[in-house]
Formats: structure tokens, C-alpha cells, sequence
């Protein structure tokens, strides 16, 4: 079994289209979208009709949360002052142009979503989060301590857990339990429509599931990052000719 999994679009319709081009040549057996559809370009409500068109198993994003409760804070961690000035431009610009159908869209969006895996007789919980099963907006970058994931992951029942928000994509095996013989698996899925890793292409994941899954055979789970172009300059240059602030077009261009 082959699951697609993708997450932060903000807003960049020409990469969203160019992710599904990608994966519709792939044909998974399901797909899997785990938020932050708005914010920081021109397209958030062809975003979401994109994403609703298609009937997109999605969660919300802290963006979309904040949007749509038409809220002036989209629980970012902006680290200076700068950054803060242009968040705050690209909310308020976002909700100025977000539609009132795609707006009450995004508030019906659940927290998570729970995929229970029963390949054979062991079990697997997936569990979909847009930045932690505790918080919406927490971020759990790669260098996370070992034990505070493995607390996390336990915490929620998540043998394997997928999220987002960071931008940053990675996989961590963590092994546990009596002579470390089981393995849970992290896994944030870097973004579609602006990245932060120093690669502007989009990006997303693909899991292959193999029919003997099990907590005790971390082989029999195979995640792959796919990279894929875009029109990197369509959406920096829309990003120019808006109200938005210049820096994200250049953060789309650096990734």
C-alpha cells in the first residue's frame, strides 16, 4: 500500500498543481493533506477549492485555524521583529482576500487524523498532526530530543506519526521498549509551497506499507521524499505584485 502525504501550501497554487501532477503519475492509494493551505501568497481560495475539489482527507494547519476564525494571529514563532511586521502584513492581507465559503471550510478542518493499519495480526496506529499531537503550532524539528519524541508519540498512540510546520522534512526511527526490538516512526513531510531546507522545489512523502508491517521490523515501512519543480518564479513574482511583502518571494526562491 502507497499513502501520499503533503502539507504546507501557503497559498502557492503553482506548486500545489505541480505536487499533484507528480502524484497522480504515481497513482498512491490515498492521499493525505496535513494543512496550512493559506498565507504568504495570492492563491489561498484556489488553494482550498483545489484541495476540496478533489475531496482531500485534510486537517488543519495553525494558519488555517487562524484564518478561519478570521483572527489576526496565525500562531507563528516569528524569531525578530521583521519577520513579525511581515506576518502580520500577510494575515491581514489573507484574510482581507480569503472567500466566506473557503473561510468557513477551513474552520471545519479536525485537529488529526488516526489511521489504523491492520495489514496482519499487528496493529499500527498512523496518526496525522499539522505540528504536534499536543499543540497545533508546536514544532518538532529533527534535533528534538529522543526521548521527548518517543514521550510524545506514546502519549498519543502513534506508531508512526506524520506532520508538517516546520518545513523541514525528516525521518526518525525510534527504537523502544524491552532491548530496544520495537520502532516508531517520525516523520515531517517538508512543505509544498515554501520550503525552509535550502531546496525551493516542493516537497512531499510517500509511504510504502509493506503487507508484514510491524513494530518490530522498522524495514517494513520505506518513506520517500519526492523533490519535485515548479514555476518557482510565477509564484515569487505574484508575491511582487501584491501587497505582500518582498522577502517571500525571495524565501520561495533560497528555499
Amino acid at each position: 500500500m502507497r499513502i501520499a502525504l503533503f502539507s504546507d501550501i501557503h497559498a502557492n497554487l503553482p506548486a500545489l498543481e505541480a505536487c499533484f501532477a507528480d502524484m497522480d503519475a504515481q497513482k498512491p492509494d490515498a492521499i493525505y493533506c496535513l494543512g496550512d493551505l493559506v498565507g504568504y501568497n495570492i492563491w489561498p481560495n484556489e488553494v482550498i477549492n483545489f484541495i476540496r475539489k478533489r475531496g482531500i482527507p485534510t486537517i488543519a494547519g495553525n494558519y488555517d485555524f487562524g484564518i478561519g476564525r478570521n483572527s489576526d494571529d496565525c500562531g507563528c514563532a516569528y524569531k525578530t521583529d521583521e519577520e513579525k511586521a511581515m506576518g502580520k502584513v500577510s494575515i491581514s492581507y489573507t484574510n482581507e482576500v480569503v472567500g466566506l465559503d473557503e473561510r468557513a471550510y477551513l474552520r471545519t478542518l479536525p485537529a488529526h487524523i488516526r489511521i489504523e493499519l491492520q495489514l496482519n495480526d499487528d496493529h499500527l496506529d498512523l496518526l496525522l498532526v499539522h505540528g504536534s499531537p499536543r499543540k497545533i503550532n508546536e514544532y518538532l524539528f529533527e534535533d528534538r530530543d529522543e526521548k521527548s519524541l518517543l514521550r510524545i508519540m506514546e502519549q498519543a498512540n502513534a506508531d508512526i506519526m506524520c506532520f508538517g510546520h516546520t518545513h523541514k522534512p525528516y525521518h526518525r526511527v525510534l527504537a523502544y521498549g524491552e532491548g530496544k526490538s520495537n520502532f516508531r516512526h517520525a516523520i515531517n513531510l517538508g512543505s509544498v509551497g515554501k520550503p525552509k531546507d535550502g531546496d525551493p522545489r516542493g516537497c512531499y512523502v510517500m509511504l510504502t506499507i509493506d503487507e508484514h508491517l510491524s513494530r518490530t521490523n522498522k524495514e517494513s515501512l520505506k518513506v520517500e521524499f519526492v523533490r519535485f519543480d515548479y514555476d518557482i518564479e510565477k509564484a515569487a513574482r505574484a508575491v511582487e505584485n501584491s501587497p505582500l511583502p518582498n522577502g517571500y518571494a525571495d524565501m520561495l526562491r533560497k528555499g
